[in-house]
C-alpha cells in the first residue's frame, strides 16, 4: 500500500534570509513600551518604527532605500504627548499613516513624497473619542478613509478620517481590555480577542456580535485573532499550562475548534501575519529569535507546519511588507522588518525556483553533441575498415 510520508506542498522549501548589514537600518532607539504591538509598519515606499522619545511619543518614517546608520537628529513624527503604541499605513495611500497613543488620541499624518526633512508635529486630523490609551489601529481593507481604533477603555470606534468624525462606536461588547482587532478580507466583519479570553465576531453595521467563543485559549496571557481568506479565524494564545497555542475556528460553529496545536512554553506573545495569496501564516513571537510559518489547507490537520527561520538576536517587534512591495522576480513571497534593540533588519522569504527546465535543455544539447560525435566516429571506423580490407586483398 502506498503511503505518502511527506505532504506535497509548493511552499515546503520556503526559506528566510536576513539581508546584509549595509541593507539594515542602524542606530535606532526602538520603543521600550510594554505593549504587545508590532512597533513597525511597512509599505512599498516607507518603513515606520516607534522609537523612544522624551517628552511625548514619536516614530521614525524612513524611505526604504535609506539604509545604514540613521542619524540621531533625523526628523521624526512627534505630535503625540504620550508614547505611541501602534501605527498602521493606509492601504490606499502610501503617504498616509495613522498612530494611536497613550494620550488617548488617534492621529493621521501625511508624509511628504521623499520622506521627512523637518520634524512633523502637525497631523492632518486628530481623532478624539477614547477615554484611555489607544493600543490598536487598523485601516479598513477596501473602503477609503475608514479607520478602526480600539482602546483600553474597552471601546472600538470606526472613524471617517475625511470628516474626522466617529461613524460607529461599539460599546458594552467587551468587559475588559481588547488585545487584538482585525477586519475580515472584505471589511464586512470585525474579529476581536479580549482579556476575558473570548473571541468575538462583530458586524459593525448592525452593531451586534454575530459569533462568540468563551475561553478560546485558557491561558491568562494575551491572545491574537485574525481572519483568513475563507472566512475562518486563526488565533494564537496560551493554554492553562502556559504553553503557546494556535487554533483554527469556523465562525459559523464556534463550539469546537477545527484544529489546535501546541508549540512551546515560551512566554512571548505570538504575532500572526497572514498571506491570503499563499494561505501561509507567519508567527513571530515577541522576544523570540525565530519566525515559524504554517500552511492552512482544507485537509486534516488543516494547519501544516512548514519551517522555521532562526537568527541569533531576539525580536522586539516586526513589520510585514504588503504584497505590492515584494520583488517577485526573485521569487520573494514575504518580507519582514525585524526590530532589534538598536536596529531594523529586513528578512526576505523566498521559494526556490525550479532549475529543471534550463538544466534539461543543457543536457539535451550535450547529448546531441555526443551523438553527433559518435556518428562521426562510426563513419571514421567504417572508412578505416574499408581501407584495411583493400590492403588485405
Amino acid at each position: 500500500m502506498f503511503r505518502r510520508v511527506v505532504r506535497a506542498s509548493k511552499f515546503r522549501h520556503v526559506f528566510g534570509q536576513a539581508l546584509k548589514n549595509d541593507q539594515c537600518y542602524d542606530d535606532i532607539r526602538v520603543s521600550r513600551v510594554t505593549w504587545d504591538s508590532s512597533f513597525c509598519a511597512v509599505n512599498p515606499k516607507f518603513v515606520a518604527i516607534i522609537i523612544e522619545a522624551s517628552g511625548g511619543g514619536a516614530f521614525l518614517v524612513l524611505p526604504l532605500l535609506k539604509t545604514g546608520r540613521i542619524d540621531k537628529a533625523y526628523p521624526t513624527v512627534c505630535g503625540h504627548t504620550g508614547p505611541v503604541l501602534d501605527i498602521d499605513w493606509c492601504p490606499h495611500n502610501d503617504h498616509v499613516i495613522a498612530s494611536g497613543s497613550e494620550d488617548c488620541t488617534v492621529m493621521v499624518w501625511q508624509i511628504p513624497e521623499n520622506g521627512l526633512v523637518t520634524p512633523l508635529a502637525e497631523p492632518v486630523v486628530v481623532l478624539e473619542g477614547h477615554s484611555k490609551r489607544v493600543g490598536i489601529i487598523t485601516w479598513h481593507p477596501t473602503a477609503r478613509n475608514v479607520l478602526m481604533s480600539a482602546g483600553c477603555d474597552n471601546l472600538i470606534i470606526i472613524w471617517n478620517v475625511g470628516t474626522g468624525e466617529a461613524m460607529i462606536q461599539l460599546e458594552d461588547m467587551h468587559p475588559d481590555v481588547i488585545f487584538s482587532a482585525c477586519w475580515s478580507r472584505n471589511g464586512a466583519l470585525i474579529c476581536t480577542a479580549c482579556k476575558d479570553k473570548n473571541i468575538r465576531v462583530i458586524d459593525p453595521r448592525k452593531e451586534k456580535i454575530v459569533a462568540e467563543k468563551d475561553k478560546a485559549h485558557d491561558g491568562a496571557r494575551p491572545m491574537r485573532a485574525i481572519f483568513l481568506a475563507d472566512g475562518n479565524i486563526f488565533t494564537t494564545g496560551f493554554s492553562r499550562m502556559s504553553e503557546r497555542q494556535l487554533a483554527l475556528w469556523n465562525p459559523k460553529s464556534m463550539e469546537e475548534p477545527i484544529s489546535v496545536h501546541e508549540l512551546d512554553t515560551s512566554n512571548g506573545v505570538l504575532l500572526p501575519f497572514y498571506d491570503a495569496d499563499t494561505n501561509i501564516v507567519y508567527l513571530c513571537g515577541k522576544g523570540d529569535s525565530s519566525i515559524r510559518y504554517f500552511e492552512i489547507t482544507d485537509e486534516a490537520p488543516f494547519v501544516h507546519y512548514l519551517n522555521t527561520f532562526s537568527s541569533k538576536e531576539p525580536q522586539r517587534g516586526m513589520g510585514y511588507m504588503p504584497k505590492r512591495g515584494l520583488d517577485v522576480n526573485k521569487c520573494e513571497i514575504a518580507r519582514f522588518y525585524k526590530l532589534h534593540e538598536r536596529k531594523c533588519e529586513p528578512i526576505i522569504m523566498t521559494v526556490p525556483r525550479k532549475q529543471n527546465e534550463g538544466k534539461l535543455e543543457e543536457l539535451l544539447r550535450e547529448v546531441k553533441s555526443l551523438r553527433d560525435l559518435v556518428t562521426l566516429q562510426d563513419r571514421r571506423i567504417a572508412k578505416l575498415e574499408d581501407e584495411m580490407s583493400k590492403v588485405a586483398i
